[in-house]
């Protein structure tokens, strides 16, 4: 149906306006973001917004094609502002190398996954798996998302704040970064 308009007040106009620019859309925030699991979130939210404002589509303003990349464009934009107000999530092994000159022995990397251990267990539930998934063992952001039924920026969000509060939980124990 190239060139028709869908209603996105019904799900059969969103599958149908999905399958009709949802690959061109992705494509964009792909170029826009160079993150795949971002730009997968950036289709799925511009859907969601069309839907939630399908009565304000306006097809004698614009066609569906332009208000949907119109909506995609302010989510890439919020986006890259996202990305330049927070750092960028440390790389996985860095979260117990911050630890790493005082340990040394056997029974000090004991002692230290006893703190670990202990700092998760006082740090919310969700930020807890997401930092046992990705950090410990290692698993792909969009594999753990898929699984916990979220999309991976949201992950992403869980796994950042997660290490702060994982750190504050070891300062509160008394631990040396």
């Amino acid at each position: 149906m190239p060139g028709s308009e869908h209603d996105l007040r019904h799900d059969d106009g969103v599958r149908a306006a999905y399958a009709e620019h949802g690959a061109e859309l992705y494509r964009f925030a792909l170029r826009q973001l160079d993150d795949d699991g971002a730009a997968r979130d950036v289709v799925q939210e511009t859907f969601v917004r069309a839907w939630r404002a399908a009565d304000r589509f306006d097809p004698s303003v614009a066609s569906l094609r332009v208000w949907l990349f119109a909506i995609a464009r302010n989510l890439v934009i919020d986006e890259s502002r996202r990305r330049a107000a927070r750092p960028a999530t440390p790389h996985p092994a860095d979260l117990l190398t911050d630890l790493s000159p005082s340990v040394g022995s056997a029974d000090d990397q004991l002692v230290l996954g006893w703190l670990v251990e202990e700092a998760l267990g006082r740090i919310r539930p969700e930020a807890r798996s997401a930092l046992v998934e990705t950090y410990l063992r290692g698993r792909p952001y969009a594999e753990v998302a898929a699984e916990l039924g979220v999309p991976v920026g949201t992950l992403r969000s869980r796994v950042f704040y997660g290490l702060k509060a994982l750190r504050l939980a070891m300062d509160e124990m008394g631990v040396e970064l």
